[in-house]
């Protein structure tokens, strides 16, 4: 089979296209996908650049998100059958192989049939983003009907999914944007306060929304600075979930001390990394919900680009440049 391989750390050039065994079942309760596209997500680009998780396992095959049919499965296997359509967020960062790949394996429990009205391609696009933007909001959040809350980079990959599980839970949603191109989006997905973070002072502009007071919940998927302001941002005993860790000066300690403030992290593959089983089939039910709420109109699933396989450098390229708007897919065609 084709697979791209990550020969060794360093740039997109280390993404070399080979031809290698089809995987085999390494257990009775794993299926063999015959994958039909992979997403691709930021993390891949970091271990790429620095594969922390396997740094004596190269050449390994990168992707965490996987679409594809199933091909083959073990004797064991009581969810899916040979033929079905199915997604998952498996591999790519350790002992497992991901899913730059015309095959795969993966346990069956942590798939999920991929929704009915949304191509088996673009399907590829959704378990990472879905998961963690899910994650993030409902479970360390705990956001409600009527809260208020900020999203930073609200078109991007985990972005616009996060605008969209908010404006279902009932949140009053502000997001911050880099143009009027990803304000548009925003605005179509459910946001009801448009803030250009080039021209405008995110923190002074969400306070103004609130009338001072600040959001009830500031979801960050920037880090950095960004993270930093934002805890100026949020209301006293407000909370903000970050997808990066950003060090902490003691003002900056002591500032959110004294705001009440809840600071929550959210890396969804911990399961995977970990090894916890029940996290992970945790995972793909809300992987469920997900599928279930694209099937039942109230999630899109924005993908901006379509890459056949062989430019997976070039997609790495695209997410390394910043201001992607959704999700980048690669296709087995």
């Amino acid at each position: 089979m084709k697979a791209i391989l990550a020969t060794a750390p360093g740039n997109a050039d280390v993404l070399q296209l080979h031809d290698i065994p089809v995987p085999e079942l390494p257990s009775p309760y794993h299926l063999l996908v015959k994958l039909a596209a992979a997403g691709v997500n930021p993390i891949d680009t970091k271990l790429r650049a620095k594969p922390v998780y396997f740094p004596d396992k190269l050449p390994a095959i990168l992707g965490c998100d996987g679409a594809g049919v199933v091909e083959a499965v073990g004797s064991a296997v009581m969810r899916f059958k040979i033929g079905d359509p199915i997604v998952f967020c498996n591999g790519g960062i350790g002992d497992e192989p991901g899913n730059y790949a015309e095959f795969t394996t993966v346990h069956e429990d942590f798939c999920a049939a991929k929704p009915f009205t949304l191509s088996l391609q673009d399907s590829a696009a959704l378990p990472l983003v879905f998961i963690t933007a899910w994650e993030s909001l409902v479970e360390r959040a705990r956001l409600q009907a009527s809260q208020t809350i900020l999203i930073h980079a609200a078109a991007g990959g985990v972005g616009h999914a996060a605008v969209q599980i908010a404006r279902n839970l009932g949140a009053r949603i502000a997001v911050t944007v880099g143009d009027e191109h990803k304000a548009e989006i925003a605005r179509s997905l459910g946001a009801e306060k448009i803030i250009n973070y080039k021209t405008q002072d995110f923190v002074q502009e969400t306070l103004d929304w609130t009338g001072g007071r600040g959001v009830d919940v500031v979801f960050d998927t920037v880090g950095g600075e960004t993270f930093l302001k934002s805890l100026n941002a949020a209301r006293v005993y407000g909370k903000v979930i970050s997808l990066l860790s950003t060090p902490m000066s003691l003002a900056d300690t002591q500032l959110a001390r004294m705001r009440n403030l809840s600071l929550g992290y959210e890396l969804m593959l911990t399961p995977q990394a970990m090894g916890l089983t029940d996290d992970r089939i945790h995972q793909r039910k809300i992987l469920e919900q997900g599928a279930a709420m694209v099937d039942a109109g109230k999630l899109k699933v924005l993908v901006s680009h379509r890459l056949p396989l062989e430019q997976v450098g070039e997609a790495h390229r695209l997410i390394e440049g910043g201001g992607m708007v959704g999700k980048i897919v690669l296709t087995m065609d």
